[in-house]
């Protein structure tokens, strides 16, 4: 699955954008020096969501939307369009 998929399935199980999620991250005071520990229970205990979706939002939490470009432009499941990632709901992506 590709970055953004992931980032796209939680907004399809919880309703939120990524970009919602880092709003509510820094309310609780989660950012740039946040280990992941404390997000992953936040994520887990409120939104249900497993490590693997967990992690892409800890990414974007503390890391913000780019992306390493490893993957980007591959062919296959874990390719992404691009090296940033689009925190502002599926339905309003470009490159979907």
């Amino acid at each position: 699955m590709s970055f953004q998929s992931y980032l796209d399935n939680i907004e399809a199980k919880t309703g939120l954008t990524p970009r919602q999620f880092i709003a509510l991250a820094e309310e609780r005071g989660f950012g740039a020096g946040t280990k992941a520990t404390p997000i992953l229970q936040w994520l887990k205990d409120e939104y249900d969501l497993g490590r693997g979706h967990g992690m892409a939002l800890v990414h974007v939490i503390t890391k913000g939307p780019k992306i390493s470009a490893a993957h980007v432009g591959r062919s296959g499941p874990h390719g992404d369009v691009s090296d940033e990632l689009w925190l502002d709901g599926a339905a309003s992506n470009p490159d979907r």
